[in-house]
C-alpha cells in the first residue's frame, strides 16, 4: 500500500511539472523562457542581465499570486522577501551598464496552480530554471560585478530549490515529508 501512494505521489508530480509552466508565462520571450531560444554567442551583458531581472519579476509575480490564493506560508513568504533583494542587486548593474530597465510583467504573467502543493512543484521548476539561466550567464566573458551579483542569484536560487522541495506550511499538508 505505502508503495502504490509512493508511486501515485511520483505519478501526479510529473503530470503537473508537465502541465504547468512558469517562466515566461504566457510570454516566451520574458526571462527564463527568452534565455533557452538564445546561442551563447548571442548573450550580452544587457540582455543577461535584462532576463535576469524579467526572471526575478517571474518569480515575484508567481510567489505573490500563491500568496493571495493560499496565505503568506512558508517557503513563499520567506523567498518573496529574497526576489525582492535580488531585483535590488540587479538594478544597479543597469544603470552603470546603461540598460534600461524592462517593465515588470511578473504578476501579469502569473500562474497560479490549483493547488499549494502544485504551488510548490511550481516554484521547484521556476528555481531550476533560474538555476540553469544563471549558469549559463556565468560561462560567459562577464564583468568581474556583474559575475559577483550572477554568483549570488545562482546561490540563492539553490537555496530557494531546496526550500520548495522541502515543502512549506499550513497548507502543505499532502507534500511529503523527507
Amino acid at each position: 500500500m505505502k508503495n502504490m501512494a509512493i508511486r501515485i505521489m511520483v505519478l501526479s508530480t510529473i503530470l503537473c511539472l508537465s502541465m504547468v509552466s512558469v517562466s515566461g508565462g504566457a510570454d516566451g520571450n520574458y526571462g527564463a523562457a527568452a534565455v533557452a531560444k538564445l546561442s551563447d554567442t548571442e548573450l550580452n551583458v544587457s540582455n543577461m542581465l535584462t532576463y535576469a531581472i524579467e526572471d526575478e519579476y517571474m518569480a515575484r509575480g508567481e510567489y505573490k499570486a500563491v500568496m493571495e490564493k493560499f496565505g503568506k506560508y512558508p517557503p513563499f513568504s520567506n523567498i518573496i522577501k529574497a526576489e525582492e533583494r535580488h531585483i535590488e542587486l540587479l538594478l544597479p548593474l543597469f544603470k552603470k551598464y546603461n540598460v534600461p530597465v524592462p517593465p515588470d510583467r511578473g504578476r501579469e504573467l502569473a500562474k497560479v496552480p490549483a493547488t499549494f502543493n502544485e504551488a510548490l512543484q511550481v516554484g521547484v521548476k521556476a528555481e531550476i530554471e533560474n538555476i540553469a539561466i544563471y549558469k549559463r550567464f556565468l560561462r560567459q566573458d562577464l564583468p568581474a560585478d556583474v559575475k559577483d551579483v550572477f554568483q549570488r542569484l545562482l546561490a540563492g536560487s539553490e537555496n530557494h530549490l531546496a526550500a520548495f522541495q522541502k515543502g512549506g506550511g499550513s497548507p502543505r499538508r499532502a507534500w511529503p515529508s523527507r
